[in-house]
């Protein structure tokens, strides 16, 4: 059996737009978990997932609660979403597969204390607003914004996803038939104190994260699946036409936008550059194809 990595978007399971309610969220879960029991069936799965809009949302919460005296860190909220959409993906897929042993993992991700992203945010969290709005909250709450398409949304800090504590876990769960869902958002960014680890403010990307949960554990293919069909080429201009096929080699030839499309075009570069795997960008509901290599952008090895 072939061993698999897909990652869920955030923007998969929280669509843009939507009230960020649990009903909404939890039937896309179920959306997703009937290609992912398939998937499961044919081979060895391991499940990641985004956590923008969610962990955006709990900070928000966070700030309002006048009962603390600080908002929780970042680390701490990207717990809390991994808790939360694991346990909805976890419960979904076990349902959607006749009872198949799946485990939702919280999951330690090591960072560099000195890497330049925390001066220069740019992993969007939250949900989007005009552009108006989205400068007056910056202004009032300290924020970082950046434009997400044709809206504004809040930066933080995003490192590169450097080691997982939990790796040699994850083996064993997956060697014994388990499906694991881990490295959720990212993974909790954390830092090595000589023999401690301590969490540090920042939001790790979902898919280099992925990228490193896949090498690290020796998968054959990568999916990402989000909210659009294909990478796409002159995205947002009249000339956009989608990528259907490309190498690591041709993808470090062209400039993607960096806090959305760039990291999975990074993530899908550094993983079949790195194994000779195979990795694919697509929609959700496209999961199967992506998986087969028949849908969405497929990246193969130069």
């Amino acid at each position: 059996m072939s061993r698999v990595v897909v990652a869920l978007g955030g923007n998969a399971l929280l669509q843009r737009d939507e009230r960020p309610g649990a009903q909404v969220q939890y039937h896309h879960v179920e959306a997703a978990a009937a290609p992912l029991a398939r998937i499961a069936a044919d081979h060895e799965l391991i499940v990641t997932h985004g956590n923008g809009p969610q962990v955006g949302l709990l900070a928000l919460e966070s700030a309002a609660d006048p009962d603390l005296e600080a908002p929780y860190p970042f680390d701490t909220l990207g717990a809390e979403t991994q808790g939360m959409i694991g346990y909805w993906l976890a419960q979904a897929l076990r349902n959607a597969s006749g009872g198949r042993e799946v485990v939702a993992l919280v999951t330690q991700t090591v960072v560099d204390p000195a890497d330049p992203a925390f001066d220069h945010p740019t992993k969007f969290v939250g949900r989007p607003y005009d552009e108006a709005e989205a400068h007056a909250l910056a202004a009032a709450r300290g924020w970082a914004v950046r434009p997400d398409g044709a809206r504004w949304r809040r930066v933080v800090p995003s490192p590169d996803p450097l080691e997982l504590v939990e790796v040699a876990v994850l083996e064993r769960l997956v060697a014994a038939g388990v499906v694991p869902v881990c490295a959720g958002g990212g993974g909790v960014p954390v830092v090595r104190e000589g023999g401690r680890l301590r969490g540090v403010e920042a939001v790790i990307d979902k898919d280099l994260a992925s990228a490193l949960v896949a090498r690290v554990l020796g998968a054959h293919t990568l999916v990402m699946a989000t909210d659009v069909a294909h990478v796409e080429l002159d995205y947002a201009t009249p000339s956009a036409r989608p990528l259907e096929r490309a190498t690591p080699r041709e993808l470090a030839a062209i400039d993607f936008a960096p806090g959305s499309m760039g990291p999975k075009v990074e993530a899908a570069r550094r993983f079949v550059a790195a194994t000779g795997g195979r990795a694919a960008i697509g929609a959700l509901d496209a999961l199967e194809g992506l998986v087969a290599g028949t849908a969405g952008t497929q990246v193969v090895p130069d």
